[in-house]
């Protein structure tokens, strides 16, 4: 009996959530509670603009679902972006909490707030602010997530703020530099197979795109992104994602106006059981 329910919960869990496990962004659901998952993560430019070259980043990542509504993540960064060769870039810890959720059968609404905060060696190169390296400082967000069916819809806004220490020293910088921005997205997920579940070790197949903005606070700098990729999910617990982003507007300094995304993932459900009382 306790084997059939973990099978049904695995098989729920995943068949339920799959198209809302984006790529690029997060959704407001969370790591399923005392579990664990590994992501393995490549982000790389075919040329970038400080070396004219094809340079990369290598981000491991440790996910914890806390409780039900609560999940940590840790990650580090390995890249050769900022510098002639691969290095040591920055460490970040990540929280997301889910505030709201209305569910039911074959759908559901979720809320969820977030909060990062970065540590980077970077110096300080152009104006696009993210935290996964380029960056060291806070940003705080609100999710929200629709599902219906083999549809998932979810939007995202969050404000970022830069600690790099040309923030708080008198020295006038030109060009200009920003240390705040409003970040924002709307990610669509669509389930394409299988059509119809029989086993929780069927092969999960699903495609996003995903709009993906941010706006300068301290001065006028922005883009507009579109990202696509495509997603596979092997027996329930592992994940292989490949994605490719693009600028479609905005004329911000950035490392690259396109780059790929890939990532691999396993999951391991109730790797972190309940202490049961003797």
């Amino acid at each position: 009996m306790g084997r059939f329910a973990f099978i049904f919960f695995l098989f729920a869990a995943v068949a339920g959530h799959a198209q809302e496990l984006y790529v690029f962004t997060e959704p407001a659901s969370v790591v399923p509670a005392r579990s664990l998952s590994v992501k393995l993560k490549d982000h790389f430019v075919t040329k970038d603009n400080i070396y004219g070259r094809f340079s990369n980043r290598f981000m491991p990542q440790l996910l914890w679902g806390v409780g039900k509504k609560l999940m940590l993540r840790t990650s580090m960064s390995l890249a050769n972006m900022h510098t002639a060769d691969t290095r040591y870039e920055s460490f970040s810890l990540y929280a997301r909490y889910r505030f709201l959720s209305r569910d039911e059968l074959h759908r559901h609404f979720r809320m969820a707030a977030y909060v990062e905060a970065s540590k980077t060696r970077i110096p300080f190169h152009y104006d696009e602010i993210t935290l996964m390296g380029d960056k060291g400082g806070v940003e705080a967000g609100i999710i929200a997530t629709q599902l219906w069916h083999k549809f998932a819809l979810t939007g995202t806004i969050g404000n970022t703020q830069v600690l790099h220490k040309s923030r708080f020293d008198d020295v006038i910088y030109i060009p200009r530099r920003g240390y705040q921005s409003v970040n924002y997205s709307v990610s669509g997920g669509l389930l394409i197979l299988p059509r119809e579940y029989t086993s929780y070790r069927q092969v999960n197949l699903n495609l996003y795109a995903e709009l993906l903005g941010q706006q300068l606070l301290d001065k006028k700098a922005g883009f507009t992104d579109m990202a696509t990729s495509v997603q596979l999910i092997f027996n329930s617990t592992a994940k292989f994602n490949i994605g490719y982003r693009f600028r479609l507007s905005g004329q911000m300094q950035r490392m690259a106006a396109s780059s790929w995304l890939i990532s691999v993932e396993r999951t391991f459900l109730n790797a972190l059981r309940k202490k049961t009382r003797s």
